[in-house]
This record gives structure tokens, C-alpha cells and sequence, in this order.
């Protein structure tokens, strides 16, 4: 029961970040999803920072959960435990995001920048690899269904990562980046949606399990009276072919 909740979490936790960026920008005014960042959201002085972090905090939570449930799920497949891990490690380092936010794009232009927006990019240097970790290691640890979907999702995620690069530092200069938001939001869905996979895969997995292992009882006993019966049987048998001779 405590692994399915854990699991379970993995689902909430993109279906809450699908949902902060949805609804959260509607709260800010002049904000465009198609040409700006996830981060300037919770960028400092923006209207959308505290709201934000909060629910990214809740996110981050939920994801360290669904890490855990991954490696109680794992037993003996050592690349679902490696998953498991990776995202207990990306979820830990989720909560130390607020400690490292970015400035608005024109603060950063005028050269307000400072050692936060610095941290800021460490962190998205070291989640991007936790992601694409966990994912190679997750195609290892199923079929060749789930495989070949992972590899495909990694390869998405590379794409959209390069050209999120490539438009990335028209946020520095505060120049025009029309695309840079759907690149970006692209990238990070494949990522969401493949930890929904991930967690309805290893739920019905439970499911399946916990219907082996746990049979019904009346079944068990009548197949325990029933071989005490043969048991009994074969015994007389043996005595009475022993007497007879």
C-alpha cells in the first residue's frame, strides 16, 4: 500500500507542474508562454514568485516520494533502483531551486545580474542530466516498448533542449525569443509524461503482484484440506500393501 501511494505521487507531481504552467501565468500580466522561460515565473520581483514556489516546492516533494516508491518498486532490477535514486536526487535538489532564482530579462540586460542567476543555471545543469539519466537507465529497465519510447523521449528531449540553448540568450539581452517558451515546455512535458508512463507501468505491475501474492484463503485452505486428504490416502495405501506382505 505505502508503494502504490508513493507511486501515485510520481502521477500527481507532473499533473501538478502541467498545471502550474497552465494556470500560473494567466496571473501575470504581459507574460507569454510561447516566448518566455518556466523560470521567469519565479523570477525575482515577478508577480508569480511566491505562488510558485510554493507549488514547485510541493512538486519537488512529490517527486522525491515517487523516487522512493521507484526503489522499493525495484527489488532486484538494479537500473529501476538507479531510477529510483536519480530521482530522489533530482527531487532534493528541486528544493534547493528558490535559494537560486533568475532576475527579470530587463534587469539582467541593464547588467543587474549577480551570483543568483548564476546558481540558477547550475541547477538547470545538474537536473537536465538527472532527467535524461533517468530516463536511459529507465529503458533499461523494462521492454522493448518502454525502451523504445524512453530513447525516443530522450531524443525529443535533447532536440528541444538544443534549441532552448540556442535561444536562451536572448533572456540575457532582454531580445525578442518568440519561440523560446514552446521550445522549453516541450522538452519538459516529454519529461512529465514519461514519469505518468513510468508510474502507471510500475502501479499495474504492483497491481499484478499483489493479486499473486495474495490468493484468497478459502482457495488456500481447501487446496490444504485436499492434499491432506491425498496425503492421508497414499499413507493407508502404503500400510496396506506393507501388511499384506
Amino acid at each position: 500500500m505505502k508503494r502504490k501511494i508513493l507511486l501515485i505521487c510520481g502521477i500527481l507531481s507532473s499533473l501538478l507542474y502541467i498545471a502550474m504552467n497552465v494556470f500560473i501565468p494567466l496571473l501575470y500580466e504581459g507574460y507569454n508562454s510561447a516566448s518566455q522561460t518556466v523560470s521567469e515565473l519565479s523570477a525575482i520581483d515577478a508577480p508569480t514568485r511566491t505562488l510558485w514556489v510554493v507549488l514547485g516546492t510541493v512538486y519537488t516533494l512529490l517527486v522525491t516520494a515517487f523516487g522512493w516508491g521507484v526503489w522499493l518498486s525495484a527489488r532486484d532490477n538494479h537500473s529501476l533502483r538507479v531510477v529510483g535514486i536519480l530521482l530522489i536526487i533530482y527531487g532534493i535538489v528541486g528544493i534547493f531551486w528558490p535559494l537560486g532564482p533568475m532576475h527579470r530579462r530587463e534587469v539582467l540586460a541593464g547588467g543587474g545580474g549577480n551570483l543568483s542567476d548564476i546558481m540558477h543555471i547550475v541547477f538547470t545543469m545538474i537536473t537536465v542530466p538527472l532527467m535524461l539519466l533517468a530516463m536511459g537507465f529507465g529503458a533499461a529497465a523494462f521492454g522493448k516498448q518502454f525502451r523504445f519510447y524512453s530513447i525516443a523521449t530522450i531524443l525529443i528531449l535533447l532536440v528541444f533542449g538544443v534549441l532552448t540553448g540556442v535561444d536562451a540568450p536572448g533572456v540575457q539581452t532582454n531580445s525578442p525569443t518568440p519561440l523560446l517558451g514552446v521550445w522549453e515546455r516541450i522538452m519538459i512535458g516529454v519529461y512529465l509524461v514519461w514519469v505518468i508512463v513510468l508510474g502507471v507501468i510500475l502501479l499495474r505491475s504492483e497491481k499484478r503482484q499483489g493479486s499473486i501474492s495474495s490468493p484468497n484463503p478459502r482457495e488456500d485452505l481447501h487446496t490444504a484440506e485436499a492434499i491432506n486428504f491425498r496425503t492421508d490416502c497414499a499413507n493407508d495405501n502404503l500400510k496396506s500393501i506393507t501388511s499384506n506382505r
